[in-house]
């Protein structure tokens, strides 16, 4: 069966030499974002739907250029950051739950998979990655009803602490079930589903006069420390960062 494997390239242009004929296939995938970048984090392939959404209008534009280099701030820190973490270590990134950017230069939810590029000897040579749209529900799915009632729960008190056995009840399935379900259906695990309806929440609210602690517990979060980790891990950015990035700044509040 290994013999059915393609050989390991030599090196990155080898890669992309042999990517060639097929590149315009990845043109085709209008709700996935594809690209490889070398071992500096600089795009040497990427497909059409990235070169849209970033508002440009040939691929030219972006080769040999870093993703902090392209991207919104908010953005585009968190990318690089997340490249230079796969290209130094050779861990691989899945499902990643992020905010991307979308048509019209707004935010929306992807997950993402990134995984480190080797040689024939092993060694680091660039890296390549996904962002995928996370699709419509699939309703026509035998456990939709099931599943849909843990989302509503979900978008209806994320504000609230939400346990896992919380959700198997309303659910009335396992945990095994539960999860396998929600992957099936929504693409994300339960516990990716209330971080999304959590920091969805907390985007739009970032965008009001009130207090970061405010938010924090407005959104489910026990303090604003725990807040921030989650928000910086999925957006790259702490909320202050966020909010300035948005223009908009709470009122002091008095002491």
């Amino acid at each position: 069966m290994l013999d059915l494997l393609p050989p390991a390239p030599a090196d990155l242009p080898s890669l992309l030499a042999s990517l060639g004929a097929v590149a315009p296939l990845f043109d085709a995938l209008p709700g996935v974002v594809f690209f490889i970048k070398d071992e500096a984090a600089r795009y040497v392939m990427l497909n059409q739907t990235l070169v849209q959404r970033l508002g440009y209008r040939h691929k030219a534009e972006l080769l040999g250029r870093r993703a902090e280099e392209v991207f919104p701030d908010r953005f585009g820190t968190l990318y690089t950051a997340q490249d230079h973490q796969v290209l130094a270590s050779g861990t691989q990134l899945e499902d990643q739950l992020e905010l991307h950017l979308y048509p019209g230069r707004q935010a929306g939810w992807c997950l993402t998979h990134k995984l480190a590029l080797r040689d024939a000897q092993g060694r680091i040579i660039g890296m390549a990655g996904v962002s995928c749209d996370l699709p419509s529900a699939h309703s026509n799915h035998p456990a939709y009803r099931k599943v849909a009632a843990v989302d509503a729960h979900i978008r209806q008190h994320y504000a609230q602490p939400i346990s896992l056995g919380e959700l198997t009840a309303i659910a009335g399935l396992s945990v095994a079930q539960l999860e396998r379900h929600c992957k099936r259906i929504f693409q994300l695990s339960p516990r990716q589903m209330i971080h999304k309806a959590r920091l969805g929440a907390a985007t739009q609210l970032l965008g009001q006069d009130l207090p970061i602690t405010e938010i924090a517990l407005r959104c489910g979060y026990t303090d604003h420390s725990a807040f921030s980790r989650q928000f910086k891990a999925h957006t790259g950015l702490s909320p202050s960062q966020y909010r300035d990035s948005l223009g908009t700044r709470a009122q002091p509040t008095a002491p």
